[in-house]
């Protein structure tokens, strides 16, 4: 590896961690557009590229998660009844996605289904429609149904579901900074389900850079790994300190310029 490609991924670690503890969303929102940029520089095919970003940025988020989430957690704002709720589900979903779709579905049609899903999130948050007063989570089975949506999706796209599960628990009428702590929770079955699964739909494929496998990044695993727990703890301080309205603006902010990135990406490799 270069230096200038060992730079690259600690200072996209250092940003995905802290991310990961302001959002909620495991930093593959940024994870994913970034790496496929570097990937494709050193001359990964752009579908490829697409899905070895997806699979290695959800990987990354197995270790930011539980360092968000433990920050999180010391405040008091992480909702573990949901956690227990939705996790089942979730398992289901990335399984299925990882293991199955992710395989079968085309690079660029993946970036456009990231595109579309980030953007309607994004304009979710931004809007500001208040929910039903009288709206509340799902019961068992509906969460369970959530749980396998936000599995799937995340899958598909390689975010630790931030961007579905936070508007979801907001529409809800969860707190929005205690849904961003309950989907940093959330981030570790998700990653650890789909990883999972990209691990079982990559067997055996060649590796496109020393240090891949299968769909995976080694060394970009490694090494965003090793900077993102080091800044998701204090992503998280942060968002304690931001009021309502700026968290939601800084979410739908992100998803909207991430989301003109893939869009682009999708329609270049059709």
């Amino acid at each position: 590896m270069t230096a200038s490609l060992i730079a690259e991924l600690v200072a996209l670690g250092l940003g995905a961690g802290f991310l990961a503890g302001l959002l909620g969303i495991g930093g593959g929102m940024l994870m994913v557009p970034i790496l496929t940029f570097i990937l494709g520089e050193r001359g990964v095919e752009p579908g490829l590229a697409v899905k070895m970003a997806i699979a290695t940025s959800m990987a990354t988020i197995m270790f930011t998660s539980l360092s968000s989430v433990r920050a999180h957690h010391k405040r008091g704002a992480v909702r573990w009844d949901l956690v227990k709720g939705l996790a089942p589900g979730i398992l289901i979903g990335g399984l299925l996605a990882g293991a199955g779709l992710f395989a079968l579905v085309r690079g660029a049609w993946l970036a456009l289904v990231f595109a579309v899903f980030v953007s309607f999130s994004g304009w979710q948050m931004l809007r500001n429609k208040r929910p039903a007063p009288s709206r509340q989570m799902p019961g068992a089975t509906g969460q369970v149904g959530a749980g396998a949506g936000i599995g799937l999706l995340s899958g598909l796209v390689g975010a630790g579901g931030g961007f579905v599960s936070v508007p979801f628990m907001v529409w809800c009428n969860v707190p929005v900074h205690l849904a961003v702590a309950t989907s940093a929770a959330l981030g570790f079955p998700i990653a650890v389900a789909n990883t999972l699964g990209y691990v079982i739909g990559g067997w055996g494929m060649e590796a496109a850079l020393p240090g891949g496998f299968g769909y995976l990044y080694l060394p970009a695993l490694a090494l965003i790994a090793a900077a993102s727990v080091t800044m998701a703890p204090l992503g998280a301080r942060a968002a304690h300190a931001m009021n309502v309205a700026q968290l939601k603006k800084v979410f739908a902010t992100l998803l909207f310029a991430l989301a003109a990135y893939m869009l682009w990406q999708g329609l270049s490799a059709l």
